[in-house]
C-alpha cells in the first residue's frame, strides 16, 4: 500500500485514479477536504476494496501516526497543499499551517515509522513530494528554463511555503537519512480542476456568460503539463528514482496567458458554438496581481534522460480533452462551485 496525502484535490485525485487504474497496488487517501478536496472527483471508486479514504490534517501528528502503524505504507506521495497565489496574498497564514507544518509534520511521522522497519523495508521505503516550479522564481524572455540546479527565488507566499517544504524533505534525506524524492512540476491542466485556476475558471466563466478576468497584459509565461502525464512521472520516479534526487517535470508548452484563453475560446467555439459571436468577446484586462511572475519554463530532460519519461501530450491535445471533459461533467462543477467559492471569486475578480 502506499499512502497519498492530497488525494480528493486536483492532482492528487486524478494520480489516486490513475493509480489504481494502471496497477493492483492498494491506496491511502488522506485528505483535510479544504474548499479544493472534493469526494465526488472519487465517486468511481466507491466499493473498491483498494481505496481506502481518511480525513485528517497533515497538521495532526497523532492521526498520521495511528494511520501508518495501522497501514504500514511502503511509500508516501505528497501532495496536500495550499496552492493557490491569489488566495496565498490574500491569507497567506493557511499557506505556512499546511505547507510548512504540515510538511514538518508528516516528515516526522513519516521518519518515526521508518526507523521501526526491518532493514529489508526501510531500504525500499520512499517519501516523495510533490513540489512546484514556481519556487524557482521567474525567467527573463532569453533566461534558460529552470533546471533542478536552479537557485530558489521565490516571489509569492505559496511560492515561499513551497521552498520551505521543499528544504525540510531535503534536510531529511541529508541528515536523517530519510529516502525522499521531490519533483518540481509545472502547470497542471486536466479534468477535476478546481474552477479558481487559469484554464478551469475560464471554461466555466465563458459556459456561463460572464467575462474572462486575463491579469495585467496577458503576457505571463507559463509551461503547461497534462495532469495526466505529470501521474505518469510521478509514477516511474517513484518505481525508479534515486532517494535524495530532484526531478523537474514539465510538458514542453510555453504559452502566454493570453494565448491559453485565446486557444480556450475558439475550442469553446468549435465545440460548444454560441448563438452570436466569439466566446472571445468576453475577455476582459483586470489589474495585475502583485509580485507576477513573468515567466517559468521547465527543463525536463534530466527526467527524460534518467527515467525515461517524457510526456505523451502536447498543448493542443490536452486542452481539447479538458475542455471536454468539462462540457460533458457540468455536474461536477455545480458540485464543487458552492455558495463560499462563488462569493471568494466575485470578491477577488471584481
Amino acid at each position: 500500500m502506499i499512502l497519498v496525502t492530497g488525494g480528493a484535490g486536483f492532482i492528487g485525485a486524478n494520480f489516486v485514479l490513475d493509480w489504481l487504474s494502471v496497477g493492483d497496488e492498494s491506496v491511502l487517501n488522506v485528505d483535510k477536504l479544504t474548499y479544493a478536496g472534493n469526494l465526488s472527483t472519487l465517486k468511481s471508486l466507491q466499493g473498491n476494496e483498494k481505496h481506502t479514504f481518511a480525513q485528517v490534517d497533515i497538521c495532526d501528528r497523532a492521526a498520521l501516526d495511528k494511520l501508518f502503524a495501522e497501514y504500514r505504507p511502503r511509500a508516501v506521495v505528497h501532495f496536500a497543499a495550499e496552492s493557490h497565489v491569489d488566495r496565498s496574498i490574500d491569507g497567506p497564514a493557511d499557506f505556512v499551517q499546511t505547507n510548512v507544518v504540515g510538511t514538518f509534520t508528516l516528515l516526522e511521522a513519516a521518519r518515526a515509522y521508518w526507523t521501526t522497519l526491518p532493514e529489508a523495508e526501510k531500504a525500499v521505503f520512499r517519501f516523495l513530494a510533490v513540489s512546484t516550479d514556481e519556487v524557482f522564481g521567474s525567467l527573463g524572455p532569453q533566461d534558460p528554463q529552470f533546471s533542478e540546479t536552479t537557485p530558489y527565488a521565490p516571489n509569492s507566499p505559496y511560492s515561499a511555503t513551497k521552498a520551505a517544504s521543499d528544504h525540510l524533505v531535503r534536510a531529511y534525506h541529508h541528515t536523517y537519512g530519510l529516502p525522499t524524492l521531490t519533483t518540481n512540476c509545472s502547470n497542471n491542466y486536466g479534468p477535476y480542476h478546481f474552477p479558481e485556476k487559469l484554464i478551469p475558471l475560464m471554461i466555466t466563466n465563458a459556459l456561463a456568460g460572464k467575462s474572462l478576468p486575463i491579469y495585467g497584459d496577458g503576457q505571463n509565461v507559463r509551461d503547461w503539463l497534462y495532469v495526466t502525464d505529470h501521474c505518469s512521472a510521478i509514477r516511474r520516479v517513484l518505481e525508479s528514482g534515486k532517494p535524495g534526487e530532484v526531478y523537474n517535470v514539465g510538458g514542453w508548452n510555453e504559452k502566454t496567458n493570453l494565448d491559453v484563453v485565446h486557444t480556450l475560446c475558439d475550442l469553446l467555439d468549435d465545440l460548444k458554438p454560441k448563438a452570436d459571436g466569439s466566446y472571445r468577446d468576453q475577455m476582459t484586462f483586470i489589474k495585475d496581481r502583485p509580485g507576477h511572475d513573468r515567466r517559468y519554463a521547465i527543463d525536463a530532460r534530466k527526467l527524460e534522460r534518467e527515467l525515461g519519461w517524457k510526456p505523451a501530450e502536447t498543448f493542443e491535445t490536452g486542452l481539447r480533452k479538458t475542455v471536454q471533459w468539462y462540457l460533458d461533467n457540468q455536474p461536477w462543477v455545480d458540485d464543487v462551485t458552492s455558495g463560499e467559492y462563488r462569493k471568494w471569486v466575485g470578491q477577488h475578480y471584481a
